[in-house]
Formats: structure tokens, C-alpha cells, sequence
């Protein structure tokens, strides 16, 4: 298992407090069938809660294996912690494939990627656009609209990214 991105300022850390709720992405072994993208697994964790999970894309299919940390890639998200932002109402002036809500993710590591988010995959399993620019892109909209209100309910503000 590759080792995950530890060069966390100890301000950040504060963010990462284990008693704390958490996304965790995770890929799994399974497929989108039309297109091939990986499914990964975006669980909410809350101490003494049931797990809620999402099925997500990340990165393009055929770019799963390219350099996770190079900006440009349309790898998956690199390996690490990640802090979350506010959870935000997109419109008609924003790219569709970003689907009707963002929540920006900054790593809280050393790496070549940025302007990072969790969103919907409007497209997921249904044409070339399927799969993501290496953001995390919930398949259902359903599930956007759920995690963005569990987000901001319960003040989630960290992911962690694992292979």
C-alpha cells in the first residue's frame, strides 16, 4: 500500500482530529459498466454512527495509473488529507459537468494538483465525459444532494483520500 502524504502543518492537524466525522474515498474493485471508470467509495464517518457511503468516480478510466500528484493529469485524487470548504449552489454560468452543487477540497499536502472538488458526474457512465478531471464525482444526484446537506449539518471538514 503506497504510504499517504504526511507533511500536515500542525494548524491543519487540528482540522483531522480523529474523534471527528471524516470522508473517506476508496476505490473498490468494481466498474462502471458503459464506460469502465473505477467506482470508488466516498463513506461519512461519525464516531459511534452507522458508515453512510456513495459510489464516486475520480479521474478519467483510462488515466488511472498517470501521475496523481501532476496538474493536468485527469488521474484520481492523489493519496492524503484534504480540508473541505463550503458546501456551494452552482448555476446556469457554471460548467454543467460540475452538476448543481460544489464543495471545493484543498490538500493539506505538497502536490502539483489543485482547483479540487467533490460533484456530481452528470455524465457518469453515460458518454466520453464520464469520469471526472480528478475531482470526486458522485454518480447519483441523490447522493450530491444528500452529502452536500450531511456536509454542512454535521460540519465536515476533512477527507481522506486511500488507494
Amino acid at each position: 500500500m503506497p504510504t499517504l502524504h504526511t507533511a500536515v502543518c500542525a494548524n491543519e492537524l487540528a482540522v483531522l482530529q480523529p474523534a471527528e466525522s471524516l470522508l473517506v474515498l476508496e476505490r473498490t474493485s468494481k466498474s462502471l459498466s458503459y464506460t469502465g471508470d473505477p467506482i470508488w467509495t466516498l463513506r461519512l464517518e461519525r464516531p459511534g454512527k452507522q458508515v453512510i457511503q456513495f459510489e464516486a468516480v475520480s479521474g478519467r478510466a483510462h488515466r488511472q495509473n498517470a501521475d496523481r500528484d501532476r496538474t493536468g493529469s485527469r488521474a484520481p485524487l492523489p493519496s492524503g488529507y484534504y480540508s473541505l470548504g463550503p458546501v456551494e449552489p452552482l448555476g446556469p454560468a457554471d460548467p454543467a459537468e460540475l452538476g448543481p452543487i460544489w464543495i471545493g477540497i484543498e490538500p493539506l499536502f505538497p502536490t502539483g494538483r489543485g482547483h479540487l472538488g467533490i460533484h456530481l458526474d452528470p455524465s457518469a457512465n453515460r458518454n466520453a465525459n464520464s469520469g471526472t478531471l480528478g475531482c470526486v464525482g458522485l454518480i447519483h444526484h441523490r447522493d450530491m444532494v444528500q452529502l452536500a446537506s450531511l456536509v454542512q449539518r454535521h460540519n465536515i471538514r476533512a477527507l481522506l483520500v486511500k488507494d
